[in-house]
């Protein structure tokens, strides 16, 4: 798989014993499920996520293998231990057999554990269990449960891994995860579930009314589809979005590997690395774009001002009202194109996601997490509740996936390090960015001003040449001030114009905000009392950093190129 891409990550959580009769039926669905969403987004390569324990997760490991997926195996023991819970021998040869064609992942075991605490049955094995669960949970895209739809107070079991899924909640492990609160002002609808109804093959264990095996639902934290239902209109999107990444990122696959490395990449895993630089290189190349389409756009509605003018004002000017039409439709062109294209939107989305990922990188070099996985950083960037942003943080949950969870502490040297990459002073890292585009902003800005301040002055002088010689200057005399005053009008208008539309004054604000924010962040640790105190101020900066990044995009979503607007 093509580091720099963002796969689509189906998850998989089931019961165990499920009843023979069932198993054929639910495998033809998996298999429909899977070949569909494979169809449908044939850019995101498909990752199911599966702990391999009997049942229905080695049923959709195996489908998704002959369908040509590629398989992560997070286990929630030490691969000999975990093999020990598999009754008979076909499972077992199953697992086995599954575990050679996976990338597999044995979770660390919690502090304080050991091996011989979790090979027997005990609170300590459920735990681990629970954290598979956990895991699973924390990277899918999809979580498609296997399940007979009931409550269960069993930890780690199907029904807490999906009320984990759509509320953060597991009781006995995670009571509210960090950031949870987002759901008590229902904004939990961003996690979607594929319930395929099973039984479990037990006197009770028939699907809760009434759900019917081999039915199909999909859950959010706040509703539930009618049966077999289609894949929900805002998940396709948020897919296809997803693909279109893919498809931007292998079309300019040799310029991003030919561009210079960014300082987050160096000692970033991989597959992080490799996603950041393709975020970060897609959007400075749709910024270019985006300011190219603005910039001839305003030129163009500027000069269809001035064509106007002189058609209206000035003898023998007839053929500029075809100067104005060829002008406008060229205006409408570039902005056309630039829709079409995304252009507004893809920069926008990759530049939320490259800062995003800087953060993760960042926080995992350094060793800082939320919720226990350094990786999890797209949890702040949801504090915003953009829901434009759904995608960007599916990326940010599976970037480095198939990477061991890192349980070894980032030394004193690594944290030194990531705070000159990162911080910096005046004239390195992101403080010393911040400087330098608080100081250009703040130029572009005068510069308007004084644009503007011309137009305005030169507009009113002509006004007083006009009063002051209105009855000794000829008819073309002043039709001939009369265009110049609308050059300066227009040209000033345009200017000013172009200007909202960037956004430069709240620009300026959030540099210096951003930059503050920095210089802060370089005082504390500067004075901070040990390493752990410097993660937590590295953790604040990053939180912060992601609530104004995702504030940065909301801004600019709510001002795109449109002709009509110019």
């Amino acid at each position: 798989m093509n580091d720099a891409v963002t796969p689509l990550v189906i998850g998989v959580t089931s019961h165990r014993n499920i009843p023979a009769a069932e198993i054929e039926p639910i495998r033809r669905r998996v298999r429909e499920l899977l070949a569909q969403l494979q169809c449908e987004f044939p850019h995101s390569p498909l990752i199911v996520l599966s702990a391999l324990a009997e049942g229905g997760d080695q049923l959709v490991a195996e489908e998704a293998l002959a369908l040509g997926a590629r398989l992560v195996a997070p286990l929630p023991l030490p691969r000999v231990i975990y093999a020990q819970d598999f009754d008979n021998d076909s499972a077992r040869t199953a697992f086995d057999a599954l575990c050679l064609k996976a990338h597999v992942i044995e979770l660390p075991l919690q502090p304080g554990h050991d091996a011989a605490q979790v090979e027997h049955g005990s609170i300590e094995r459920d735990r681990q269990y629970a954290r598979a669960g956990v895991f699973i949970a924390r990277h899918c895209h999809l979580l498609l449960a296997i399940w007979d739809g009931k409550q269960s107070e069993r930890l780690g079991g199907t029904a807490q891994v999906v009320d984990y899924f759509l509320h953060g909640v597991m009781p006995g492990l995670i009571e509210r995860r960090r950031g949870a609160r987002r759901w008590l002002f229902g904004y939990g609808d961003e996690r979607l579930v594929c319930h395929l109804v099973c039984s479990r093959d037990t006197p009770d264990g028939v699907p809760t009314l009434p759900l019917r095996p081999g039915q199909m639902l999909w859950r959010t934290a706040g509703s539930v589809s009618a049966p077999d239902a289609p894949l929900p209109a805002r998940f396709l999107e948020g897919f296809a979005l997803a693909g279109k990444f893919n498809r931007d990122a292998d079309k300019y696959r040799a310029r991003i590997a030919a561009a210079a490395a960014d300082p987050v990449e160096r000692g970033a895993p991989p597959a992080l690395a490799a996603l950041f630089r393709a975020a970060d290189w897609l959007a400075l190349h749709f910024q270019q774009r985006v300011l190219l389409s603005m910039r001839v756009a305003y030129t163009v509605a500027g000069l269809m001002g001035i064509a106007f003018a002189v058609y209206d004002n000035l003898a023998d000017s007839n053929a500029f009202i075809y100067v104005f039409l060829l002008l406008f439709a060229s205006g409408a062109a570039i902005s056309t194109l630039a829709r079409r294209r995304e252009w507004h939107r893809k920069y926008l989305d990759y530049r939320a996601l490259a800062e995003g990922l800087r953060v993760q990188g960042y926080w995992r070099r350094a060793h800082i997490s939320l919720t226990g996985d350094p990786e999890f950083a797209q949890d702040s960037l949801q504090q915003k509740q953009d829901i434009a942003l759904d995608w960007v943080r599916d990326a940010m949950r599976s970037a480095d996936l198939v990477r061991t969870p890192d349980a070894v502490r980032a030394s004193a040297a690594q944290l030194r390090e990531v705070i000159a990459e990162w911080i910096g002073d005046d004239n390195s890292g992101q403080l010393g960015y911040y400087t330098r585009k608080a100081v250009q902003r703040e130029h572009d800005y005068r510069t308007t001003e004084l644009i503007g301040r011309i137009s305005l002055y030169a507009g009113v002088a002509i006004s007083i040449v006009l009063a002051a010689f209105a009855f000794r200057l000829s008819a073309d005399a002043k039709n001939d001030l009369i265009v110049l005053m609308a050059v300066f009008s227009v040209s000033g208008a345009v200017r000013e114009a172009y200007a909202f539309r960037k956004a430069d004054k709240e620009l300026i604000k959030q540099f210096r905000f951003m930059h503050r924010l920095f210089a802060d962040a370089h005082r504390a640790v500067q004075g901070a009392r040990d390493d752990d105190e410097r993660r937590e101020i590295l953790r604040a900066l990053g939180e912060a950093a992601l609530a104004e990044h995702a504030e940065w995009a909301m801004l600019h979503r709510q001002r795109p190129l449109e002709h009509g607007r110019m």
